[in-house]
């Protein structure tokens, strides 16, 4: 029975040639977030064993997973930035989008709370303080889809934190769990996948201060990476791959994952979006 699993670029690189040529496989371009939550670990057997077909994951940040779809570096793209997703199928990289699922973001911070914002609910509000207190803040900092989220409400907050850069702001250039590392070792407040959160096995004394708001909602979109512009692209098995995840066993598979008791995704598959 073939098993997908997650795959660095640098574990590609390892094997052999030709170790998987008989066996069909396809190559999802997707997100830390993803990966961290164990996500995939649990729901793709389930599509192999239907299919035959192997999923290999390249779990990056969002703006790196597009940069190297855009190269044909990849069959599908799984990624959570709509606006960006759009731009790449307007550009023709992609043949069309649709919502898989979503979750949200949520904002975690240290026991002592120095900007005060545990209980808030108004998250351009409690960035807002963050940054009066000039309260150590951990970003990802790497163009990943909860990076561009965390910009966009700092934009909203009217506040520049790269000004602050290296200072209270601090840039990791790290994917999630390692930023949450980094993050509760220094005091600073997060803002991370819900998903990646719940996974995460060092939270130590850190808990989620800022939640419940509309604008942390972080939907998850599913792209046929187009095979008239990369003749390369496995266009059959990539949309046999796609079709499955909007299927209702796909989305109930994606329902039943959790975490401790907890649902870390919630699927709402849709029809195309371009």
């Amino acid at each position: 029975m073939i098993r997908p699993f997650i795959l660095s670029l640098a574990a590609a690189a390892l094997l052999p040639l030709g170790a998987f040529a008989d066996e069909p496989f396809i190559v999802v371009q997707s997100t830390t977030s993803t990966q961290n939550s164990g996500l995939f670990d649990d729901i793709l057997p389930k599509f192999t064993d239907g299919s035959g077909i192997e999923v290999r994951v390249v779990a990056v940040g969002t703006g790196q997973a597009i940069k190297n779809a855009e190269n044909g570096d990849g069959d599908v793209l799984f990624v959570h930035a709509k606006p960006s997703e759009e731009a790449f199928v307007e550009a023709g990289h992609g043949t069309s989008r649709h919502d898989v699922m979503y979750n949200d973001f949520v904002i975690v911070g240290p026991p002592s709370d120095p900007a005060g914002v545990k209980g808030m609910n108004d998250v351009v509000a409690a960035l807002t303080k963050i940054a009066q207190a000039q309260a150590p803040f951990a970003s990802r900092g790497d163009d990943s889809g909860t990076n561009k989220a965390e910009l966009l409400l700092w934009d909203e907050a009217g506040v520049d934190p790269g000004a602050a850069s290296g200072d209270w702001y601090q840039e990791t250039g790290s994917g999630m769990g390692a930023t949450l590392n980094t993050g509760t070792g220094m005091g600073a407040y997060i803002m991370s996948d819900r998903a990646t959160w719940i996974s995460f096995g060092n939270k130590s004394d850190y808990e989620i201060v800022v939640e419940g708001d509309p604008k942390l909602f972080n939907q998850y979109g599913i792209i046929l990476v187009n095979p008239e512009k990369h003749p390369n692209v496995k266009a059959e098995d990539g949309q046999a791959f796609i079709d499955w995840m909007l299927s209702d066993v796909g989305q109930q598979a994606i329902a039943d994952y959790k975490v401790d008791g907890q649902q870390l995704f919630f699927p709402n598959a849709t029809g195309s979006d371009g």
